[in-house]
């Protein structure tokens, strides 16, 4: 039998640092509404020119998380791209990844969950090598969503919470099955696809031909929409479900946590999570108040840095928790 393992764990994110009080200058906001609502204080966001992508964010995370995992780039054997912000319509960022690592033609996967996107992407490696299909599969979550959002008050709900990051795991193949990913568990629910999306463009309902034709600079379709407290009622109840059915399914304990790395969607879904399930602030790593919600690259990356920080160490029993559009949702058990 075999077993994967995260080897390797890196991020990136850009250098410039938008604050709360910066965002106050270009619509109607400040500090103290988003930190009570969200609990950011600030964001990343790349600067137009400065030649950031999604796909260059993602190989600069890959890069030191195929380092850390002591292997060459031509050791990994396949990759999976999480991203809602693909530097193109297509191709996807897993090709580009391939080519700007200089990796050999192995597969590349693109995986579109957004916010569980990652979730998504470690069970999909996961289940390769456990088949012993591959050996080395590199993950990736990256984002870059500041150039799309709604810079205005009329789009404050949802662009204060968002900002660009990368981060990046390899999985690697392990000998028995008592340390490791020991499960993943998928879910989704489209009946509420709408109330978190972004509608245009896209083939369904606004073709191209009908944007260039309109150029309606009043067309918000092309902003992301979000039901805030619809989308937070359902967040805490499916995050709370989909943590428990892993546990259950390793015949574990809430007690037996010692790391829970949840998606950075909103601090307040966190602590809600935290509270119920009675966890101490040793047991859940946070960094949303530093990068907002880079969505498909929360996790990798707040997981890099409780990895970083020493908070995630041999043996102890991490659990990835996601809850994003689609609705999707998710979670992951590991024995570190």
């Amino acid at each position: 039998m075999y077993n994967s393992k995260i080897t390797g764990l890196g991020h990136y994110v850009p250098e410039n640092v938008v604050t709360n009080d910066d965002l106050s200058k270009v619509m109607d906001t400040n500090d103290a509404w988003i930190q009570e609502r969200t609990g950011i204080k600030e964001r990343r966001h790349v600067v137009k020119g400065d030649g950031d992508t999604t796909t260059t964010m993602g190989v600069k995370a890959a890069k030191i998380a195929i380092e850390r995992a002591g292997i060459d780039k031509d050791d990994i054997d396949f990759i999976v791209f999480a991203t809602l912000s693909p530097d193109y319509y297509f191709p996807g960022p897993g090709v580009l990844v391939q080519r700007d690592l200089g990796i050999k033609t192995v597969g590349a996967l693109d995986v579109r969950n957004q916010c569980s996107g990652f979730v998504y992407a470690i069970s999909v490696a996961d289940q390769y090598i456990k088949s012993g299909m591959y050996k080395n599969v590199l993950v990736i979550g990256s984002e870059l969503h500041s150039h799309g959002l709604d810079m205005s008050t009329r789009g404050r709900g949802v662009s204060v919470i968002f900002g660009d990051g990368a981060g990046a795991a390899v999985l690697s193949r392990a000998e028995g099955t008592d340390t490791g990913i020991l499960s993943t568990h998928l879910h989704s629910e489209g009946q509420h696809a709408e109330e978190l999306s972004l509608i245009a463009p896209g083939m369904g309902k606004r073709w191209v031909t009908d944007i260039i034709e309109d150029n309606d600079p009043n067309d918000e379709s092309y902003f992301p929409y979000m039901n805030g407290q619809f989308v937070f009622k359902n967040a805490v109840v499916r995050f709370s479900e989909v943590i428990m059915e892993g546990l259950q399914a390793n015949n574990l304990e809430v007690s037996d946590i010692d790391m829970l790395v949840p998606h950075q969607a909103n601090l307040r879904i966190s602590q809600f999570i935290q509270k119920k399930f009675k966890l101490n602030d040793d047991q859940v790593f946070n960094n949303i108040m530093k990068y907002g919600n880079t969505t498909a690259a929360s996790i990798p990356i707040a997981l890099t840095e409780a990895w970083e920080q020493g908070k995630v160490k041999k043996g102890d029993l991490v659990v990835l928790a996601a809850f994003g559009s689609g609705f999707t949702w998710g979670s992951v058990v590991i024995k570190w």
